[in-house]
C-alpha cells in the first residue's frame, strides 16, 4: 500500500499565496507589530492554509537570533510572580518574541543548572529574580555575551543590569507605620531567608526600623516559613508561643499574611483587635478577606513590562537605563490598628 507524502510548506509558498515577498512573510511572522494589519492577516492565513511552520533552526543559524527569552524564576507556587511573568510574556510576544519559563525552588544549584539548559537552548536573553545567585550564572552570562535583567531586587552595588525595589526600605516603611500606630510588641514571619535577599532584606529593614525605637526582635519572635497559607497558620502559632504575645506581626508577603489571619480567626482572635497583621506584594487577594489586609504594593507587572523592553532594546543595540529603581506604597487597610489598652 502506497503512503502519501507531501513536502513541507515553504516560506515561498507562503508569500506566493499571500501575494508578498518572503521578506514580507519572514517580517508579518517574526515581527507582526511592524507590519500593516491587512498584510499581516493574509500572511497569517495564507501560513494556516498551508499548515507552514517555520524551521526555527535555520532561522536562528541566519540570523544568529532564535527569538526566545529565558526567564528563571524561584518558584511558580507563589501567584505573585505571575503578574511579572505575564506582563513579560504579553510584552515579549508582541515584538515576536517567546519566553522560556524555568523555576528552582530556591536551590542555587538549580537554578545554575536551568540557567545553563536555557544558555545552551539559544536564549537571546536572561531575565533573573533577585540579586544573589550561584557564581557560576554570571560566569556563564559574561563568556556568552548574553543580555540579562535582575527583577524583583534592586541592585545597590551598580554591576548587574536590574530592575526591582528596596525591599528593605519596604520592610522599614511598614514596621514604622505599625509604630505610628501604637505598637511596641512585634513578631515577624518571615519568608525562608537561605538564598533569598529579598527575604532577607525585609526582616532587615523591619529590624532597622524597630531598633530606632530600641525594640528588637528576639529569636522566638522571628519565625521563617515557606511562601504558602499553611506557612502562614504554622508561623501564627508558633509566634503565639512566646512569653509575651505580640499586638502586631509582619508578615513576609502576602500569601503568610493571608495565612496568619486564617489562624487568628481559627483561635478566636480578631485582627486587628487582638493582633495587627500586614504582609508584602498587596496581591488582588489581599483587598478581598476580612479584615482587608495592610500591606506594601510593588509594581509587579511594570516590572515585568521594563525587563522585557530592557533586553529587546539592549537586543536591537538602542540605549537603554540599566538600572531602574521603582517605587513602593504602602496600602492601609483595616488588618491593622492601635493596640487595645489593657
Amino acid at each position: 500500500m502506497k503512503t502519501r507524502s507531501s513536502k513541507a510548506a515553504r516560506l515561498e509558498d507562503v508569500a506566493k499565496l499571500a501575494k508578498v515577498s518572503t521578506a514580507t512573510v519572514s517580517r508579518a511572522l517574526t515581527l507582526p507589530h511592524k507590519v500593516k494589519a491587512r498584510t499581516l492577516e493574509r500572511v497569517q492565513q495564507a501560513a494556516r492554509t498551508l499548515g507552514y511552520v517555520a524551521h526555527g533552526a535555520a532561522r536562528a543559524l541566519a540570523s544568529r537570533r532564535t527569538h526566545t527569552i529565558g526567564a528563571v524564576v524561584p518558584t511558580l507556587d507563589n501567584a505573585i510572580f505571575a503578574n511579572t511573568i505575564q506582563a513579560l510574556q504579553r510584552t515579549l510576544d508582541a515584538a515576536g518574541y517567546v519566553l522560556l519559563l524555568a523555576s528552582h525552588d530556591f536551590d542555587a544549584d538549580i537554578e545554575a543548572r536551568v540557567t545553563r539548559t536555557l544558555i545552551e537552548r539559544g536564549v537571546d536573553g536572561l531575565v533573573l529574580l533577585g540579586t544573589t545567585h550561584h557564581p557560576d550564572i554570571y560566569r556563564m552570562l559574561e563568556s556568552h555575551n548574553l543580555p540579562y535583567v535582575l527583577t524583583w531586587a534592586f541592585d545597590e552595588s551598580g554591576n548587574h543590569p536590574c530592575v526591582g525595589f528596596d525591599n528593605r526600605a519596604a520592610g522599614m516603611c511598614i514596621a514604622n507605620h505599625l509604630l505610628d500606630l501604637g505598637h511596641r510588641r512585634f513578631a515577624m514571619v518571615s519568608g525562608i531567608t537561605a538564598h533569598n535577599e529579598r527575604a532577607q532584606e525585609r526582616l532587615a529593614g523591619v529590624r532597622e526600623a524597630l531598633s530606632a525605637h530600641d525594640i528588637a526582635l528576639s529569636p522566638g519572635s522571628v519565625i521563617e516559613k515557606p511562601y504558602t497559607h499553611s506557612g502562614g497558620r504554622e508561623g501564627l502559632r508558633e509566634v503565639l508561643k512566646g512569653n509575651e504575645a505580640p499586638t502586631a506581626v509582619i508578615c513576609g508577603n502576602d500569601v503568610l499574611a493571608i495565612g496568619a489571619i486564617a489562624e487568628c480567626h481559627a483561635q478566636g482572635l480578631k485582627v486587628p483587635d487582638d493582633v495587627s497583621i500586614t504582609g508584602f506584594d498587596d496581591m488582588e487577594m489581599a483587598s478581598l478577606i476580612s479584615p482587608a489586609l495592610t500591606t506594601v504594593r510593588f509594581p509587579t507587572a511594570e516590572m515585568g513590562v521594563y525587563a522585557a523592553n530592557h533586553l529587546l532594546a539592549r537586543l536591537d543595540d538602542r540605549s537603554v537605563e540599566l538600572r531602574n529603581k521603582l517605587p513602593t506604597e504602602l496600602i492601609v487597610r483595616a488588618s491593622a490598628a492601635a493596640p487595645a489598652r489593657k
